[in-house]
């Protein structure tokens, strides 16, 4: 297995995942997860504001639920720039895959995307909420305590690049052979 990626190849790194394009990219892969540490890779996903994604744990089991007790509707869907994954994810075939529902080649930056932004997958909708994913446990496991740091690192929070999270506000179905479009800015 390939060691972790250490803190000066992200540094050294971080210009490329910048340079990203800024309104629409290719979606590099979709992942559904029915259950805790499962994974599959459909070539379509269907998104709805009511479910999420069908058959996801985000209805039954969040990570974040709101003050009335509800699945948070801000972490229905989880983008991650394809340039971090690539950093990242160095053993694709001993490392599981990061878990986000996309992996695109987009700029998902606050500068670009602020909180409001909305983003065509497909046929759905999604509007970039303002919940910050920090990396969980599993992904400072997974890619090392260094690749967990530099998501938080003073200056980092705002360039997102453990990816947006956003809320479907128009149920449609998107497809590997899409490309993430920027409709508006926050």
């Amino acid at each position: 297995m390939a060691g972790h990626v250490t803190k000066s190849e992200l540094d050294a790194g971080l210009a490329h995942v910048l340079a990203a394009p800024k309104d629409h990219g290719p979606i590099d892969s979709l992942c559904f997860r029915p259950g805790f540490n499962q994974r599959q890779f459909p070539d379509q996903l269907h998104l709805t504001t009511a479910a999420g994604v069908p058959g996801e744990r985000w209805l039954t089991q969040p990570w974040l639920r709101s003050a009335d007790g509800s699945p948070h509707p801000g972490i229905q869907v989880s983008i991650l720039p394809r340039r971090v994954a690539d950093l990242v994810w160095r053993d694709r075939a001993a490392q599981p895959h990061p878990g986000d529902t996309i992996i695109a080649d987009l700029d998902l930056t606050e500068a670009n995307l602020p909180v409001g932004s909305t983003i065509r997958a497909g046929t759905a909708l999604l509007q970039v909420s303002d919940v910050f994913n920090d990396a969980c446990v599993k992904w400072k496991v997974r890619y090392g305590a260094e690749a967990k740091d530099w998501i938080t690192a003073p200056g980092h929070p705002p360039l997102r690049l453990r990816g947006a999270l956003c809320a479907i506000i128009e149920d449609g179905t998107v497809s590997l052979s899409d490309r993430l479009e920027v409709v508006s800015r926050g």
